[in-house]
């Protein structure tokens, strides 16, 4: 059995398309049972994690017309912009680029993330303009008063990352742990949502084509085309959408070993046309391949594992207040990547569930199953302990949920470019 776009589109407008995410199809097929093209005609799919590939171009008012000719610099909360390409002469308004991973010029623990956060939350941010007669103007503005707010991202939803350990016995800076990150085999970050992830389902990108609508950070988007560094091994997703759609719950800053980064969340659909596009969804995170590379040099892999660790594991920890010896110098508070525990409060809503409360509290004041990896190394089998997760399932899972609803509702049709 076929079917076509126009047919499902159908069936979603007369409310009778069956819609399943991706995981939902995964365990009836670990239940012992197999669908297909007849039981199914659209799967939603969804990752949330840090996608450094992010930018935002923002057209915004600084200053009355007439007051400087054209911008030469611009911060937005001391994190930097790049004004242009239009030079919007003597309009007082400056077109800009501001990129996710930049770093404030006055707190090397706040960056991009952190501002497109705040922005969608409504908050008032600080404008600082030079412009080219080298006078500085002063101003402040909200999300409301920008004219344009768009976000592009240039590499985003890999098919499948790579984690990292530190054989080392040097603490090693980088990205790709939210501290620096201690050996030996101290412990192992990775990113990636599994079988839950669009291009895991979606391998050749047969279904998220060319202007395929997404969702993104829960903002409908378009799939623009193959992403930087993107290969047929290892695809990723050029995207694009409105930033005032947004909700800023699934996007903002994500702090590292070397400084501050960006998390995103996307969801796609993929249409069930027939039984081999909905065979493609029946991956299990055990059949993942999830390579592991040394800390200081990504592009050797050592070893490998497979997306179970996101089996049997908690999606958030447990603060257990009582524990807490009341450090001077609490471990916790200074690496939380998004800022979630402050003042011995831990804000659930900001949690991102990466689990380095968990591994750096001496005193288990924070309860959290992080899942255990086993790698070869020199012919040894050895066992290490999750110590970051730079993706969140959780904010993944209610993307992908959000979308399979906004199907169900009639709200969100399939693009008919197949």
């Amino acid at each position: 059995m076929k079917k076509s776009i126009p047919d499902i589109n159908q069936k979603i407008k007369n409310g009778e398309a069956t819609i399943l995410t991706a995981e939902e199809v995964t365990r009836l097929v670990m239940d012992g049972e197999e669908p297909t093209v007849e039981d199914v005609d659209v799967v939603t799919t969804g990752t949330c994690g840090i996608m450094s590939g992010t930018a935002a171009i923002f057209h915004l008012p600084v200053a009355e017309p007439g007051s400087f000719k054209k911008s030469r610099k611009i911060t937005l909360n001391g994190v930097p912009g790049f004004p242009g390409p239009c030079p919007n002469e003597w309009l007082g308004s400056v077109d800009l680029m501001v990129y996710g991973t930049s770093h404030s010029i006055t707190d090397p623990q706040y960056g991009g993330g952190f501002l497109f956060k705040d922005l969608l939350r409504g908050e008032e941010i600080e404008i600082d303009v030079e412009d080219i007669d080298g006078n500085i103007l002063k101003s402040s503005a909200t999300l409301d008063d920008f004219g344009t707010a768009q976000m592009i991202g240039t590499r985003f939803a890999f098919k499948n990352y790579t984690a990292f350990i530190n054989p080392t016995s040097q603490p090693v800076s980088s990205i790709f742990n939210a501290v620096d990150m201690d050996g030996p085999f101290k412990g192992i970050s990775f990113s990636g949502c599994g079988e839950l992830n669009p291009l895991q389902n979606d391998p050749q990108l047969n279904s998220i084509q060319k202007g395929t609508r997404l969702l993104i950070n829960n903002s409908e988007g378009l799939f623009i085309g193959p992403g930087t560094r993107s290969s047929p091994e290892k695809p990723n997703m050029m995207i694009t959408a409105d930033m005032k759609d947004m909700d800023p719950h699934y996007l903002g800053g994500f702090r590292t070993g070397a400084g501050p980064e960006v998390y995103n969340s996307v969801a796609t659909a993929i249409p069930i046309l027939d039984d081999e596009i909905l065979r493609k969804t029946f991956i299990k995170n055990e059949d993942i391949r999830l390579p592991v590379a040394d800390i200081r040099g990504r592009h050797s892999v050592l070893s490998q594992t497979t997306y179970q660790v996101w089996r049997n594991v908690d999606e958030r920890p447990t603060y257990e207040k009582e524990l807490c010896q009341n450090c001077q110098t609490c471990m916790v508070e200074e690496r939380c990547p998004t800022r979630a525990f402050q003042n011995q409060t831990l804000n659930p809503v900001r949690c991102f569930g990466c689990g380095m409360c968990a591994y750096s509290c001496p005193f288990g004041t924070f309860q959290m199953e992080r899942g255990q990896v086993q790698i070869d190394w020199e012919g040894k089998v050895k066992e290490l302990e999750v110590s970051c997760r730079q993706s969140d399932i959780k904010r993944a899972r209610e993307l992908a949920r959000e979308l399979k609803n906004r199907i169900e509702r009639g709200e969100f049709l399939l693009n008919n470019n197949l």
